[in-house]
């Protein structure tokens, strides 16, 4: 116990030593050893005991995770490290690998500078190691390697000492190729992992051993000797001679930024003020004494503190009592408390400052997401963008009426704590729609409303969220006031390609356009004639709303009142009140009122919504629909119930690789056509089956259903069957 007082008093020590602190997290594949790493770094750092490390799993100190042997909330720790007599803090996120928690690995990206990519021995580079190699790069996070469950590989699989070798540069090349692809330009010759320089380990996190190519160098350890100690079951030793936390820490420590470094390329990405401006430069060098610009990137819920929001701190001091505003929120918060994490312990401290991770309660406005900072009128940091998106609802009634106020709450904090849940409080229906990742995802949440904040709740079956897109062009359509003074004329049609991945990309900011000319300059470059591109007057998801109009009267005093209307319509398309995405609508022609009186909210925001709605259904609308890339991994006589067992749900065999008797399946799955899938594959394969799932996007339904699903999702909402024609909006 004394050790890890000591290494606490050391923590609070080194936070104020830019160059000995290191911000980094562990991302991988689902059940490739994340949280077994993370457990025996901090119990080599002395923060728990080594016998229960990784058995433990401290960093799974919810009984969820416990329960279900995954990881469900990423979950800080801070610890300390020596190298060569000096002292290191190293502030470690361990992140879930089920998909359906992907949100919040995207979030802890954020708040890091360098990432440990574990990738299992036996498995190999899977489609989750993609999915958080790209959203690392994509925030511009250095990763290194650790390809675990080496011992697997030999006493389970066999493999000879000339077959590991070979099955270890099969993965280093794969994630290299990855890296090469999605590497940010200043960073392509120099972010590539070598085993040479230390940027790959090699170990097994379960028995606490590892081993890089320079500690090979230094003690003398070779291959050889590795192979030997597991195929003689001797692996305690080797945990002796190659200590797991050591030999990986002190990679961590040589080839990961410290904040200050990372500080200088990674503000620029993230935040988009600008960079030669006072507040700019303090938070590029990390300083102090600037203001506070505090990211949060995660909503903790204490039930002695409250909130609690944990996140990095960019610039500025936090010190207990704090006045700090929340970008985007009315009035000022006070800080109560301000600490770090160590596990499950979250330890108090007078203050803290700029480059740390960091834990502060009091914070009542905040969400996953939120700008804090001591000035009141400045530009907050760019918005989190999620690779995935909730596709899976469920309608939530508390099961006793004296509880409904406390489940409204509840909604609010569970939805705050992780931004990749929605909410919906329909005030008409009285209903509560939870919309998450997928089943797992909301089922989780469910169980935390009744077990963690004690309301009783009934669920629906889970519906799955659809979205609406267009097939072709049309308008100009004409939509006219109910007064019939101001009529406005919209022409429609599907969203380029290119728009929507700089859109998805955050290249082209969501949003109302607030620098028009720098958003000009980027879709010109897009190929947008400059003209249009002037126009731009709103994005919303992957829509896209511009002004194509010359020399209207008074269009610009209606300017806000247009965007809200289209605001509206994306958020429920005509067909069957869905998301509308991949849309470019243009504003053609309008005939204004001159008096202001005639042009209020409920003149325009109708007009707008109907001309819009009357372009897109002239254009004929179509449902899309998620869908799911499912992985299965299999032994060969069983291939065939597999393949049956996805067609039968809809599915299309993408691809098929073959490894000895192994073979993995790959196929395009609709999520309605998911539900209920973990039974049915382990019942067609004897429970013999691994699998795992990525979100891949949205594809229409198929031209003979869509009349049949249109038809389900109206009657379930309480509207009539038939979508409107074109007529109806016309009125």
């Amino acid at each position: 116990m004394g050790r890890k007082e000591d290494n606490i008093k050391k923590a609070q020590a080194i936070m104020t030593q830019l160059p000995q602190i290191r911000n980094i997290g562990t991302a991988a594949h689902i059940d490739h050893g994340k949280t077994t790493l993370s457990d025996n770094l901090i119990a080599g750092a002395g923060m728990m005991s080594e016998e229960l490390a990784g058995k433990q799993l401290m960093l799974d100190f919810d009984e969820q995770e416990q329960a279900r042997g995954i990881t469900i909330n990423s979950a800080a720790a801070s610890m300390v490290h020596e190298v060569e007599g000096k002292d290191f803090l190293i502030n470690l996120i361990d992140t879930p690998g089920h998909v359906d928690f992907g949100g919040d690995v995207t979030r802890a990206m954020r708040a890091i500078d360098g990432v440990i990519i574990v990738a299992c021995a036996v498995e190999g580079v899977m489609p989750q190691t993609e999915t958080v190699i790209r959203q690392a790069l994509r925030e511009k996070v250095k990763p290194i390697l650790a390809i675990n469950k080496v011992d697997r590989l030999i006493n389970e699989l066999k493999v000879t000492p000339e077959q590991m070798q070979e099955r270890f540069v099969k993965i280093i090349t794969q994630v290299n190729e990855l890296i090469i692809k999605m590497v940010p330009e200043e960073f392509k010759g120099e972010w590539k992992v070598n085993p040479a320089n230390g940027t790959v380990i090699f170990c097994s996190a379960y028995h606490n051993w590892a081993i890089s190519v320079p500690y090979m160098q230094r003690t003398g350890i070779t291959f050889k000797d590795i192979y030997d100690f597991c195929a003689n079951e001797d692996q305690k030793t080797l945990a002796k001679k190659a200590p797991l936390h050591e030999v990986t820490l002190d990679s961590v420590i040589e080839h990961l930024p410290p904040p200050d470094e990372a500080q200088k390329y990674r503000i620029p990405h993230i935040w988009h003020g600008d960079a030669e401006s006072e507040l700019g430069k303090h938070m590029i060098n990390t300083d102090k004494d600037g203001p506070t610009m505090f990211m949060v990137t995660k909503i903790v819920i204490d039930p002695h503190a409250g909130e609690i929001a944990t996140g990095r701190l960019y610039s500025g001091t936090i010190r207990r009592g704090h006045e700090l505003f929340v970008i985007g929120m009315p009035g000022k918060n006070r800080t109560q408390q301000v600490g770090v994490f160590v596990g499950g312990d979250r330890i108090n401290i007078e203050e803290v400052i700029a480059g740390n991770i960091i834990a502060v309660s009091g914070l009542k406005s905040a969400i996953s997401g939120s700008t804090v900072t001591s000035e009141e009128d400045v530009e907050g940091f760019e918005k989190i963008t999620h690779v995935s998106e909730p596709v899976v609802t469920v309608s939530v009634e508390a099961k006793h009426t004296k509880d409904l106020p406390k489940l409204v709450e509840v909604l609010h904090s569970v939805a705050k704590a992780d931004p990749s849940l929605v909410v919906e409080i329909n005030h008409e229906t009285g209903e509560h729609l939870l919309s998450g990742m997928g089943e797992l995802h909301l089922e989780i949440t469910e169980y935390r409303i009744v077990n963690e904040w004690g309301v009783d709740i009934k669920t629906s079956p889970p519906i799955v969220v659809y979205r609406e897109g267009l097939e072709k062009h049309a308008g100009p359509f004409e939509g006219k006031s109910p007064n019939k003074h101001n009529r406005f004329y919209f022409k429609v049609q599907p969203l380029e390609e290119e728009f929507i991945k700089a859109i998805k990309d955050g290249d082209i900011p969501d949003g109302k356009i607030k620098n028009s000319k720098e958003h000009a300059r980027l879709l010109q470059d897009l190929g947008m004639e400059k003209e249009m591109a002037k126009g731009l007057y709103a994005v919303n998801g992957t829509c896209m709303l511009l002004n194509a109009t010359k020399g209207i009267q008074y269009l610009h005093e209606t300017k806000e009142l247009i965007i809200d209307a289209f605001n509206e319509v994306v958020k429920m398309g005509p067909l069957a009140r869905e998301p509308l995405i991949g849309a470019k609508v243009m504003l053609v022609d309008a005939k204004l009122h001159e008096d202001s009186i005639h042009r209020g909210p409920g003149q325009i925001i109708p007009a707008v919504r109907n001309g819009i709605y009357g372009a897109i259904v002239t254009a004929k609308s179509t449902l899309m629909e998620p869908k799911m890339m499912v992985y299965v991994n299999v032994p060969q006589d069983v291939m065939g119930n597999v393949t049956r067992e996805m067609q039968q749900r809809r599915g299309t065999v993408e691809d098929m690789t073959s490894e000895g008797d192994m073979t993995t399946i790959i196929s395009k799955t609709p999520v309605a056509e998911m539900f209920g899938f973990a039974g049915s594959i382990r019942s067609a394969t004897q429970g013999r089956a691994l699998w795992s799932t990525e979100f891949s996007g949205f594809d229409r339904v198929p031209h003979e259903l869509q009349d049949k699903v249109v038809r389900e999702i109206r009657e379930r909402k309480g509207l009539k069957p038939e979508p409107p024609t074109a007529d109806y909006y016309q009125a």
